[in-house]
């Protein structure tokens, strides 16, 4: 039955995103003008990946810690990673940010214009001179009223748990003087597990918004040290919010 649910879900994902596509060039045309067409193909692509994860059959979303986020304030917002469902999920939260992504993400095809349409950063792993510019993108989207959107791990993780944090994210933060605003996702991870297409039914995709850390409240000048604080934050609160679950 799994087999099955997965295919419909698969084949509707796809069909959908594919008729989507013209819409989002037309849109991006028509806002390029007036300079909105980033913002207006980010909400664009937010209200798809809300569609993408409603529609299926597969499992039930619950979002946590809406009082937690400020749509005025604009954050280095980081994540926990588990699958490639993490990606659609985040939308469910309808919040304004740009993603850093890994560049081979912006090569696929339809889905690649897109993500460059609404302004999304490619980042190529073991690239320094990448890195950099990923950097200077981010300062300039957040020094504007933007959101970064980072998952610090870097890849997703292999058994659901947090993984050691990179220190990108929070040395973006401390760059430019923005808060953090750490999100937990869980669920993911079960139903799309490994390289397997076959997505398991019945779970739950969790996700919560916590408490920003303003830089005020950093309490170090190494971002190293901030992304180890950071992740400790989140895996506590992942293992809270998994002990309420049961």
């Amino acid at each position: 039955m799994d087999f099955i649910k997965s295919l419909l879900t698969l084949v509707f994902s796809l069909l959908f995103i594919i008729l989507m596509f013209p819409f989002t060039v037309i849109m991006w045309i028509i806002a390029a003008p007036w300079g909105y067409n980033k913002q207006l193909i980010h909400r664009w692509l937010t209200f798809q990946g809300q569609v993408l994860i409603t529609a299926s059959p597969l499992w039930s979303v619950k979002v946590y810690g809406r009082e937690n986020y400020h749509p005025r304030q604009n954050y280095v917002m980081v994540s926990n990673h588990q699958s490639l469902l993490d990606i659609p999920l985040m939308k469910c939260l309808g919040m304004n940010f740009r993603w850093v992504s890994k560049s081979e993400n912006l090569k696929i095809p339809i889905l690649g214009q897109s993500m460059r349409m609404a302004g999304y950063i490619p980042i190529e792993r073991g690239s320094k001179e990448s890195v950099i510019k990923m950097m200077e993108r981010s300062e300039k989207v957040l020094n504007s009223g933007g959101s970064i959107f980072i998952f610090p791990e870097g890849s997703r993780s292999p058994d659901n748990d947090i993984h050691r944090f990179k220190s990108g994210a929070f040395r973006l933060a401390m760059k430019t003087n923005m808060p953090i605003l750490p999100v937990l996702l869980d669920g993911t991870g079960e139903v799309f597990r490994g390289k397997s297409f076959i997505l398991n039914s019945g779970h739950k995709l969790k996700l919560k918004i916590l408490k920003p850390l303003p830089p005020s409240e950093f309490a170090t000048d190494d971002p190293d040290k901030l992304a180890s604080h950071v992740r400790s934050v989140m895996v506590e609160a992942l293992e809270d919010m998994r002990r309420n679950e049961k």
